[in-house]
């Protein structure tokens, strides 16, 4: 049977998304072969500490709120596949992920994936969330924009 989540996993997953996305960039930062790469890298990730520490603090007030969605268990169920798409949702996938990473390009490649996706779950996190909470939200999909607009230059380079 298929698993529906609640709207406090589904904060859950963004906290664990961040914390392994920070993982992925700091590994990326060490493998870089040029100054540069590096700095963003390490940029990215400090960005992805801060997320999952906004997240935590949203955490409390999630697991006390109920969306009011006509049919929340539609809701959470198209969460859900978003969930099961997202590869970042798995405990401790970032460093590997980035391990396996062959070359530059690839590892960039992977980063923009990982902030598109990134951007289309946050929007599904800010439909479940109290009224209080959604300018939190925004702004980081905001900073993932950015984040996506920064790799996007370093393809460019």
């Amino acid at each position: 049977m298929e698993k529906h989540f609640s709207g406090c996993e589904i904060v859950e997953m963004a906290i664990r998304i961040e914390k392994n996305g920070k993982e992925f960039y700091l590994t990326l930062a060490d493998r870089a072969d040029n100054a540069v790469a590096s700095g963003v890298f390490k940029y990215l990730a400090s960005e992805e500490g801060k997320h999952a520490e906004i997240f935590r603090g949203i955490f409390k007030s999630v697991c006390e709120y109920a969306p009011k969605e006509v049919y929340p268990e539609e809701y959470f169920a198209y969460m859900n596949m978003l969930a099961g798409e997202y590869i970042f949702t798995q405990e401790n996938t970032g460093k590997r992920t980035a391990q396996n990473i062959k070359n530059y390009a690839d590892g960039i490649d992977l980063g923009i994936a990982f902030e598109k996706d990134s951007i289309l779950f946050y929007e599904g996190v800010r439909q479940i969330v109290p009224a209080k909470d959604k300018p939190l939200i925004e702004k980081l999909i905001a900073e993932e924009k950015d984040h996506l607009a920064k790799l996007c230059g370093l393809k460019e380079k």
